[in-house]
C-alpha cells in the first residue's frame, strides 16, 4: 500500500482544538501580550515583573523559592536574574538570599501602575466568570 492509500485512523480520530496544553497555550499568549505591551516602555518581561513581585513581597527569599512559587525552570529563573542584577533591581546576600535594591524599588513602583492598567484590560476580557474560572484551573492543578 502506497502512503498516499494508507488509513491514518488517529490524524483522524485527533482534535487538536480540545487539546488542554494547546488552549492554555493560547490563553497564555493572548494575556501575556497584554501585560507585554504596558511593560515594554519599562523594559520588563513577565517573567521579570513576576520575579520583582515574589521578592519585593518577601523581602528577601531563596531561588528555589522562586522557582516554586513561580513554578518556573531554573534556567528561566537564571536567564531574568541576571538580567535583573545586570540592571540592579535586585541583589545577593551573603547568605544566598535574593532582595530587591533601592533602584529595583523605585522602578517597581514606577511599573504596578502600567501592570495595573493591563490587569484591568486582562479583567475586561476575562469577565468576572472567567477570572473565577482561571483561579479554579490553578486551584485544582497545585492541589
Amino acid at each position: 500500500m502506497s502512503a498516499k492509500n494508507m488509513v491514518f485512523p488517529n490524524i483522524e480520530s485527533c482534535n487538536p482544538r480540545l487539546c488542554i496544553s494547546g488552549r492554555i497555550s493560547r490563553i497564555q499568549r493572548i494575556v501575556s501580550e497584554i501585560f507585554r505591551h504596558e511593560l515594554k516602555p519599562y523594559g520588563l518581561s513577565n517573567s521579570q515583573l513576576s520575579i520583582l513581585f515574589v521578592v519585593a513581597k518577601r523581602e528577601a527569599v531563596m531561588q528555589k523559592e522562586i522557582c516554586d512559587i513561580l513554578y518556573l525552570e531554573k534556567s528561566s529563573l537564571s536567564r531574568n536574574l541576571t538580567r535583573l542584577f545586570s540592571k540592579n533591581y535586585i541583589s545577593k546576600l551573603d547568605n544566598g538570599l535574593v532582595q530587591l535594591t533601592q533602584k529595583g524599588k523605585v522602578h517597581l513602583e514606577t511599573v504596578i501602575p502600567a501592570w495595573n492598567r493591563a490587569m484591568v484590560t486582562a479583567r475586561e476580557k476575562l469577565g468576572n466568570e472567567g477570572e473565577d474560572a482561571l483561579q479554579l484551573v490553578l486551584n485544582n492543578l497545585v492541589n
